[in-house]
């Protein structure tokens, strides 16, 4: 990597995104080398996906959670895709949602699928799915609701496509292909060394909000198969009796948006690695202020929970909860058992649903879950040790997390530069070593929980679509 240099020599392109380009290349437009394909009435092929960490992929490779959108039973108006084709869902062109097929299948009516006439189509894949040119179909679509944008197709036809030699396509899907999987294998490192740290965390916190501090405690059964015996002093009380419903809707929408995390609770949208459509106003959403559960009722069973440290609005989807008495009850101590493990079964069991990825848990169903509570004074106990305790836990999980984002960035910027001509790779590719690809090499798309690896859970779109 360190040795890559620039071409020798350059000739502008004349299109801003794309500036000089080595001058042996050509460039043509995305129309001159794609043609529409419309094949329909072939049901008995598999059911493929367009997702934007991928491409193109068979949807029975992914889980519910994964994708949740609704497939009709008959399939028989579905698009048929060859191996090699281009298809593109042209709602989310925008997210990188597009790619080269590895195998035939069938999408949905509403993608454009195309034949796409380039010679090492392993290049026209990395390059069109390239950050530049993402972008470049950002640029072509439009519409009125924010990130929900269509792709206009005389616009993407507009799209010029930058076409290096033969041997230079080949050399640099070799290059890019060797660099991946030394990225991939490091990020599963610390992935699960992620996992380990949290698992160790967890470890923690459940003793401590299930068992207390002292080790010495007596113990009485707490009458919960989750939950085991808990020391003598402690109550179980149903949460009815610790919180009440809050319903307050914004009559701005102007408040600070704020989302449910996986991995920390609740944090502002904007912080976030949220996907989804912004609605074009916030009237009407849920207002949560510090000290309040908030709970994403679909995505409860998988920590979709927290108490909120911040004032703002939430989806009118999510509940709202608040301390009947702040003065016996320590917030901070509320969080982390809500977002235990332990408790985390309890949710499981009282969520309910046909898919695991539609378990909704209603404010009754909460609300009549057992609750173990500790005296005032050892809740606030229990929280001064859990900081201390898992302080350093949290520095490095943060910091193996801040190394997984840079090597991100890096390969995406390392993708963009090579297949736009910013980079010569043609002498590195050359030097490689052979190597076979591993099972272990490839970087899952969900987390240890099997929950999209966005940081954000938002609740499902109401209206059932077939797009990915």
């Amino acid at each position: 990597m360190n040795h890559l240099k620039p071409y020798p020599t350059y000739n502008d392109s004349g299109v801003s995104w794309l500036g000089e380009l080595p001058e042996h290349w050509e460039i043509k437009s995305l129309g001159s080398l794609t043609r529409p394909l419309n094949q329909r009435g072939s049901p008995d092929l598999p059911l493929l996906s367009v997702v934007r960490e991928k491409g193109v992929i068979l949807r029975s490779s992914m889980s519910d959670e994964e994708n949740r959108n609704y497939v009709p039973d008959d399939l028989s108006n579905y698009k048929v895709v060859r191996k090699g084709n281009l298809v593109i869902n042209k709602m989310k062109a925008w997210q990188g949602s597009m790619g080269i097929a590895s195998q035939d299948g069938i999408v949905s009516p509403a993608y454009f699928v195309y034949d796409f006439n380039i010679a090492d189509l392993n290049f026209g894949h990395a390059l069109l799915r390239s950050k530049p040119y993402v972008a470049s179909f950002g640029r072509a679509s439009d519409g009125v609701r924010v990130g929900q944008w269509d792709l206009s197709p005389a616009d993407m036809k507009r799209i010029l496509v930058v076409i290096p030699p033969l041997p230079e396509q080949t050399a640099i899907v070799r290059y890019l292909d060797f660099m991946d999987r030394r990225i991939r294998r490091y990020i599963n490192a610390k992935k699960k060394l992620i996992a380990l740290l949290n698992e160790q965390k967890q470890a923690i916190i459940h003793q401590a909000v299930t068992r207390g501090l002292d080790p010495n405690v007596r113990l009485k059964p707490s009458g919960l198969e989750w939950l085991g015996d808990i020391p003598e002093q402690w109550d179980i009380r149903r949460c009815k009796y610790i919180f009440c419903c809050v319903d307050i809707r914004s009559s701005t929408g102007e408040e600070e948006l704020l989302t449910v995390s996986s991995d920390h609770g609740i944090i502002p949208r904007k912080s976030a690695n949220v996907t989804m459509f912004k609605a074009e106003s916030y009237v009407g959403y849920k207002l949560c202020w510090p000290g309040d559960l908030v709970i994403n009722s679909l995505w409860a069973w998988a920590r979709g929970l927290g108490v909120s440290p911040y004032h703002g609005i939430i989806s009118s989807a999510y509940g709202v909860y608040r301390l009947r008495s702040e003065r016996e009850d320590n917030s901070k101590f509320i969080h982390e058992l809500v977002r235990s493990s332990s408790f985390h079964w309890e949710l499981q069991i009282r969520s309910k649903g046909i898919w695991k990825s539609r378990l909704q848990l209603t404010d009754e169903a909460f609300l009549c879950a057992p609750f173990p509570l500790p005296p005032f004074p050892e809740q606030n106990a229990i929280v001064e040790y859990l900081d201390k305790e898992t302080a350093d836990i949290d520095t490095a999980i943060n910091r193996a997390q801040r190394e997984i984002d840079l090597l991100r960035e890096y390969r995406t910027r390392l993708i963009a530069d090579v297949v736009t001509g910013k980079l010569d790779v043609r002498e590195a590719a050359a030097s490689l070593p052979e190597e076979a690809e591993q099972p272990e090499d490839i970087e899952e798309l969900t987390d240890s929980e099997g929950m999209p690896e966005e940081v954000a859970l938002e609740p499902a779109i109401a209206e059932a679509t077939d797009e990915d």
